[in-house]
């Protein structure tokens, strides 16, 4: 069973891989394109909510000026001007959906709501010390060499992006969002990130799903250095809680609308079941193996030896959530030292 695709322009737009345009969704709700720079996910959708006061954005896109261009153009484009917003909902944390809202705040006095526990991961890493040393202690830990470890850091560019803006409400789980004309609830989503929230329009029946739930492809769940818990676990949780819901349109983030909620969280947890079960698969074949060496011997979209350093980082934290979640069950089990190591069974 699929899914039905509601967002077709959208959809015309991510085959011929290209910008769509600012859309008209419904009465009083549009969906605002907003580039991101070298990414291949190209662009995060915004959407724009129409109250009495003006507009409220669900996320706000990259913090570049390319990005802010098409923000304040695509809002023109619908009748209104940046200063006309009044709140900015965040989903979670990542600089492509947080990013812009501090330039929003400052042209329009809008208000930045975030999840409390995504904002304490702004919190923590606008505060890091040493925050390039211990991601290249991790990488290593985890079997990268020490080169390829050097060459990741560097090219993640820490210390060099622009400061996260801080949020000037904390979301908690269930909230109700009560504006003049609008009201949304807080679903509280965690996996992609701590705090990752999605926000339910219940008069409409509308999912503004953020990286949770996307048409096409899987969200990244992912154990990087600072990273606690087993956020897989969190993830397929997430995916039953959304059950509750009466959803007929799910607006994502990223590529295109869609119908049939049910049907793409069923996908979603087959998919992590089928990569758990190769996952132990390569641990059996290769006791005391590392993340780094179970990474190159998965099935990914394309062959391991294309991957770039950065491509090779998202895959190996992935790799890791999932071998957390099966140590989590007993199915595997990890050794210290210098160096990571896994083995087939539960912890001896």
């Amino acid at each position: 069973m699929t899914i039905e695709i509601t967002g077709s322009v959208q959809w015309q737009a991510w085959q011929d891989k290209v910008m769509p345009p600012v859309e008209r969704v419904s009465d009083g709700l549009w969906s605002i394109p907003v580039p991101i720079p070298r990414n291949p996910l190209r662009y995060v959708l915004v959407y724009a909510l129409e109250c009495r006061e003006g507009l409220v954005l669900i996320d706000a896109g990259w913090d570049d000026d390319v990005s802010w261009r098409a923000l304040t153009e695509g809002v023109g484009a619908i009748g209104y001007d940046i200063k006309d917003v009044r709140a900015v909902l965040v989903t979670h944390h990542h600089p492509d959906h947080l990013g812009l809202a501090g330039r929003v705040r400052e042209a329009s006095g809008a208000w930045v709501a975030l999840h409390a526990l995504d904002a304490a991961v702004v919190r923590t890493r606008s505060a890091a010390v040493g925050l390039a040393e211990g991601i290249r202690t991790h990488l290593e830990l985890h079997g990268v060499p020490a080169d390829e470890a050097r060459r990741t850091v560097e090219a993640l560019n820490v210390g060099r992006s622009p400061e996260a803006p801080v949020a000037d409400v904390l979301l908690e789980d269930g909230e109700a969002i009560r504006l003049p004309g609008l009201d949304l609830k807080v679903i509280w989503t965690p996996g992609h990130s701590p705090g990752h929230s999605c926000f339910y329009q219940p008069d409409r029946r509308l999912l503004f799903s953020g990286d949770h739930v996307l048409p096409r492809i899987t969200p990244q769940i992912a154990v990087y250095a600072q990273t606690q818990g087993d956020p897989l676990a969190d993830f397929l949780r997430s995916l039953q809680r959304l059950d509750r819901f009466a959803v007929d349109e799910v607006l994502p983030a990223h590529e295109y609308r869609f119908r049939g909620l049910d049907k793409r969280t069923a996908y979603m947890a087959r998919h992590h079941a089928e990569r758990l079960a190769e996952l132990n698969e390569a641990v059996g074949k290769q006791p005391g193996a590392t993340a780094w060496e179970l990474s190159s011997q998965l099935v990914w979209s394309r062959a391991w030896e294309t991957f770039d350093t950065t491509s090779r980082r998202f895959a190996m934290a992935e790799t890791i959530a999932h071998l957390v979640h099966l140590e989590n069950r007993g199915e595997v089990h990890s050794s210290g030292g210098p160096t990571v190591r896994w083995h087939p069974g539960g912890a001896r």
